[in-house]
């Protein structure tokens, strides 16, 4: 299932999504508005509206947002750096997440903006101490995300906080899929059109089992959680009036205008 969370004539509501996203697909996308919450059992409504009518918002409000830092030997070798021993760990505030369609304010400290594509994992259960067998009963679905990162600030400060804690940047969306195998999918990010990543989840270093339990030793996962799952290789600039576009296989595509922070 695909569930999208949206605004129409001022209400916020989550929906699943119908019809198909395939390129030539015929018909148009639909919502059908969820009773309750995704978190917990819920029911369709039967009541649905057309996707091109509603404003689709982020998919969740995060109570934090822990990514992963060069998961992708040929990404960290990009940038000059090994491979880690053990995952690096960050956080995104709550206050960095913007949906599809949401501007991408550029930071008026940062001279080199950087989009990471990533696949994001979204928490469906509180969770803390997770065995790797029981991974797959505290995911809700999958999104895609942008890590979007202001890399000069990155390399000249020793705490990410500020080169990927910024305001817009961690878009999230269109929706999430709960229905996938996140093994083997591609990533692909395009800037204007112009192809930037290609790259295949399974060429993570550490897979989201690893992460999951390594996350949860030391926290606890809310309901609503996400965790960034670290970029490709390929990564590049962006700059005010750029598009960017991330699309993952089974999941649909994230797109952001970039514009300059007022």
């Amino acid at each position: 299932m695909r569930i999208a969370r949206f605004s129409i004539d001022g209400n916020v509501a989550f929906g699943a999504v119908e019809g198909s996203t395939a390129p030539g697909a015929e018909g148009e996308l639909v919502l059908d508005i969820i009773k309750g919450i995704p978190f917990a059992d819920f029911e369709l409504s039967g009541t649905k509206v057309p996707l091109n009518k509603v404003r689709l918002l982020p998919p969740v409000l995060p109570n934090k947002v822990v990514a992963i830092g060069r998961n992708y030997a040929e990404h960290a070798a990009e940038l000059g750096n090994e491979v880690p021993d053990v995952p690096i760990t960050f956080f995104k505030p709550s206050t960095s997440v913007i949906g599809s369609g949401d501007p991408i304010a550029y930071p008026s400290f940062s001279q080199d903006l950087h989009h990471e594509a990533e696949l994001a994992v979204v928490i469906g259960r509180m969770c803390r101490e997770v065995p790797r067998e029981r991974v797959k009963d505290v995911i809700l679905g999958y999104t895609c995300a942008n890590d979007v990162t202001a890399r000069d600030v990155q390399q000249r400060e020793k705490q990410w906080a500020r080169a990927k804690g910024f305001d817009s940047s961690c878009p999230l969306g269109p929706w999430i899929e709960t229905d996938l195998d996140p093994s083997d999918l591609t990533i692909q990010c395009t800037v204007n059109g112009e192809q930037r990543q290609l790259g295949r989840t399974s060429q993570m270093v550490r897979s989201i089992e690893d992460l999951i339990v390594h996350i949860t030793e030391a926290m606890t996962l809310l309901p609503g959680d996400v965790i960034l799952t670290g970029t490709p290789a390929g990564v590049g600039p962006l700059n005010v009036g750029d598009e960017v576009a991330v699309t993952i296989e089974g999941i649909g595509t994230l797109t952001n205008k970039v514009i300059k922070r007022g």
